[in-house]
This record gives structure tokens, C-alpha cells and sequence, in this order.
């Protein structure tokens, strides 16, 4: 049986979990979206719900996914699986309390409400934009986290190689 080989294009099903087992991500149909933008509790095949179900295709040696697991479907054939733990470090960095800062409300424009949980784009001095999740809402201030939802976590993917293209 074949086996794939760096520069294979290949199509892998896979499910990311972290260390208390909550499942981040998956290709798998059956363990259900958790996206917002999903109008049910199930996936969809709607381009722009947000979900997608069905199997990844990457380029082994593309950097199209993490390394980790670029790697270790060197040799792999069809139907195997594997089991790989990407520390935080390489995967979305380490927690950085740094990246948590407060704004005056008088510092936001007056048509925004934020809620804790809420998930925005802001933009500096410099007008760069940066992706903050909304962590606490006080009378006078806003505290928002500029850290990736998965920083500072071990990600462990469960994955299967489906086909070598």
C-alpha cells in the first residue's frame, strides 16, 4: 500500500483537543459545530456558516497545518491513525498577560455596547488591526484579552489519514 511522502497531497480527518479533553476542532460531522455563526447545533454545508465538516487536504511540507502533524504523515497509509500533542509554545504561543489591557469607556465610540465574551477587531495608533475577546466591563472601563483563545494550551489532534491524492 502506498505511503504518503512529503509534497503528497493528501486528505486527513482529524479531531484537536485539549488537555481535559474538550474537542476545539474537527473535521468529523458527528461532533457538531460550536461556531457562532451556525444557525443549528449541527454542521452545515453552507460556505458561510462557519463550519466544516469533511476531511482537510493539505500538502505534506506546505506549512498548510502544524508541522507536528505534517510530519507524522510521513509513511503513513490510507486508514491509519495517529495521536499527536503539540505543545503551546508551538502551537498558539504561551499565555501573555501583557496582552491584556484596559481602555477608558470615554476611549471607545459611543455606539459601542461590549459584552463580556464578545469577540472584536480594534485598530491602533498605527491602524493595525488586532483581534481582542472582551473579558471584563466595568462602569468606566473595558478590559480586553489580545491573546489567541487557545494560547497558553498542549493541543492534542487524534488523526486519520483518509486518501493520498
Amino acid at each position: 500500500m502506498k505511503q504518503a511522502q512529503k509534497g503528497d497531497r493528501v486528505k486527513i480527518d482529524f479531531t484537536g483537543k485539549l488537555e481535559d479533553g474538550t474537542v476545539f476542532d474537527s473535521t468529523l460531522e458527528t461532533e457538531g459545530c460550536d461556531s457562532h455563526e451556525c444557525e443549528s447545533d449541527s454542521c452545515c454545508d453552507d460556505d458561510d456558516c462557519g463550519c466544516e465538516a469533511g476531511p482537510m487536504e493539505l500538502t505534506i511540507g506546505g506549512g498548510d497545518f502544524f508541522e507536528q502533524i505534517e510530519e507524522a504523515l510521513v509513511g503513513m497509509a490510507p486508514g491509519e491513525k495517529k495521536t499527536v500533542t503539540i505543545p503551546a509554545e508551538d502551537a498558539f504561543g504561551e499565555y501573555d498577560e501583557e496582552k491584556v489591557f484596559t481602555v477608558p469607556k470615554s476611549d471607545l465610540p459611543e455606539d459601542m455596547i461590549p459584552e463580556v465574551g464578545q469577540e472584536l477587531v480594534l485598530a491602533n495608533d498605527d491602524e493595525e488591526e488586532i483581534g481582542v475577546a472582551v473579558v471584563e466591563v466595568t462602569e468606566d472601563s473595558v478590559t480586553f484579552d489580545a491573546n489567541h483563545p487557545l494560547a497558553g494550551e498542549d493541543l492534542t489532534y487524534e488523526f486519520q489519514l483518509v486518501e493520498i491524492l
